[in-house]
């Protein structure tokens, strides 16, 4: 399921900002072909901080993914045409400071979301090894 769609973007940034991240061929509408790509990058990005707290795919839907899936996909689009350049890296930063952040444990998604148990909490300790070598009756000789 993907974080964010080209609605979501549209209610983010706006129509014309879209068009003008996407429109290669000057038509004057966005570029679903080239939106969809972006936001697929965005969703592996996220993936790739998530998969180390979090069972894959999520099962419910956190709207602060979405806004970083827009801020990661606006960022991706993003080049030398777009007059906030400056803007567009900060938020690129901060979403994934984000993900940094929920990776390492500092930030939860939500209680729907499962998370990988970490290693030493509830888990069970369990020694084995080979027969024992030294017996009553191995020993039988030295016991005098």
């Amino acid at each position: 399921m993907p974080y964010a769609t080209q609605q979501n973007l549209v209610d983010q940034f706006g129509e014309r900002e879209l068009i003008a991240l996407t429109d290669r061929d000057s038509v004057g509408v966005i570029d679903p072909a080239v939106l969809a790509r972006a936001l697929a990058d965005a969703d592996a990005l996220i993936d790739s901080y998530l998969v180390a707290r979090y069972s894959l795919p999520l099962s419910g839907v956190y709207p602060v993914l979405r806004m970083i899936a827009g801020d990661l996909a606006r960022y991706l689009l993003s080049g030398a045409g777009v007059a906030e350049v400056e803007v567009v890296r900060a938020r690129y930063k901060d979403a994934i400071r984000y993900l940094e952040s929920v990776r390492d444990g500092k930030t939860v998604l939500g209680a729907e979301a499962t998370a990988h148990t970490a290693a030493g909490e509830g888990a069970r300790i369990v020694a084995t090894g080979s027969d024992r070598v030294f017996t009553a009756d191995t020993l039988a000789d030295f016991i005098g």
